[in-house]
Parts: C-alpha cells; sequence; structure tokens
C-alpha cells in the first residue's frame, strides 16, 4: 500500500548566508497536521522568492530514494532531512506526471507541479561537497504540489493516485532532459485544460523551446 511515512514541519530557523535564515531543518511531527493552501500547518516557507508559495506549498520524498542515498553516503537520511514535509512509501513520486492528483487519507488532494532543485542551501544542509551535482545526476527530485483540497494529514495515511494526465510528462524526466518534445507537450495538454503550469515550468519550456 501506498502511505505517507512522516510529516514534517520546520523544527528551527537556520542562519544561512545567502537569504539569512532557512526553514530546511524539518522533522516528524505524531499529530495529524491540516494541510492548506500554502502548506502545512506549522511549516515556514522562509525564502518564498524560491519554494513554497501556492504551486509549491508541499514537498515530498521517497522512501525508497532516501534508502539510495543513504546506501551511496553510508549515513541515515530520515524524514525531514531534505525540507521534505511528506515522506512517502509505495507510491512513484519520481514516475509522477506533471498534474497528477494524488489524494491522501479521507480528504487532502494534492497536485504535482514541478521537480524540486537542488540549490545552495541543500548542499550547506548536507555538508557534502559537490551535493547539488550528485542530487541532479541521481534523477529522483521529488515533488511539489499545489493543494486542491485542503484537510488533516498523518504518517500512515493512505496515497492513491486519482487523476493522471495523458501527456506523460514525469517529474524524473522533466528534471534530468527538459527535452523541447516533451515542453511542447505540457503546453498542449495546458492548451487543453488539462494541466495548470506553474511559472517555473514556463521558463524551464521557454529554455527547451530556444534550444530546439
Amino acid at each position: 500500500m501506498a502511505e505517507v511515512v512522516a510529516v514534517c514541519v520546520v523544527h528551527q530557523l537556520l542562519p544561512e548566508r545567502s537569504i539569512g535564515v532557512t526553514a530546511i531543518d524539518k522533522r516528524p511531527v505524531e499529530r495529524p497536521l491540516r494541510i492548506r493552501a500554502l502548506g502545512v500547518h506549522g511549516d515556514v516557507q522562509a525564502d518564498r522568492k524560491y519554494h513554497g508559495g501556492a504551486d509549491q506549498a508541499v514537498y515530498a520524498y521517497a522512501e525508497e530514494d532516501a534508502a539510495w542515498f543513504a546506501q551511496d553516503l553510508g549515513r541515515e537520511i530520515p524524514p525531514g532531512l531534505f525540507g521534505e514535509n511528506l515522506r512517502t512509501r509505495g507510491v512513484d513520486v519520481t514516475g509522477a506526471v506533471i498534474g497528477e492528483r494524488w489524494r491522501i487519507g479521507e480528504k487532502v488532494v494534492l497536485e504535482v507541479t514541478s521537480p524540486r532543485t537542488p540549490c545552495g542551501v541543500f548542499e550547506r544542509r548536507m555538508g557534502v561537497k559537490g551535493w547539488q551535482r550528485r542530487f541532479d545526476e541521481h534523477g529522483a527530485p521529488g515533488v511539489y504540489f499545489r493543494v486542491i483540497r485542503a484537510g488533516d494529514v498523518q504518517a500512515g495515511d493512505a496515497i492513491e493516485v486519482v487523476d493522471r494526465p495523458a501527456h506523460g510528462v514525469t517529474i524524473g524526466r522533466w528534471f534530468t532532459e527538459q527535452a523541447p518534445a516533451d515542453a511542447r507537450a505540457l503546453l498542449a495538454a495546458e492548451a487543453s485544460g488539462a494541466v495548470r503550469l506553474q511559472d517555473d515550468v514556463h521558463r524551464k519550456i521557454e529554455k527547451a523551446l530556444a534550444r530546439a
């Protein structure tokens, strides 16, 4: 069964030279937490220019991919270490299609918007030289969501994929390739009303088509 392993919110704000403070230090909370339009109750998005907002309200990372990195690095990757709000198990996060919708528990519905782009803050958080490149090369970035229907979530909640657009452009493929053909497929899907693309995806589409 696909399920939520942990729900994580900010533990403490940490000093960060590039933006002043960062809310990347997220840790699991045992009680149910409300997910609203701008994210998980009790969480903080310190840098709204690059993270957060309605189109990046919730970030999820797969337990399976965290286990890969744990083996690769020879250290534990506990829930929240990557700054994720949801640690999942049994659902294909990297293979999620942009615009795909998940129902979590009885009420919450989230819509996949984009992959996470690793930044310098993330590298300093991990303390691994070349981390951004290493994360890129593995090709499992996790996913950002917008909130379609608010509600409570907690560890153990079931995850069900309830809608998947037909364009076929997955988070993993868009993260690693951003091919012009996929850019055109996303624009066509948006024009048909099948998806609503976020601004960051539009910017990357423009770059992909400029290379064509």
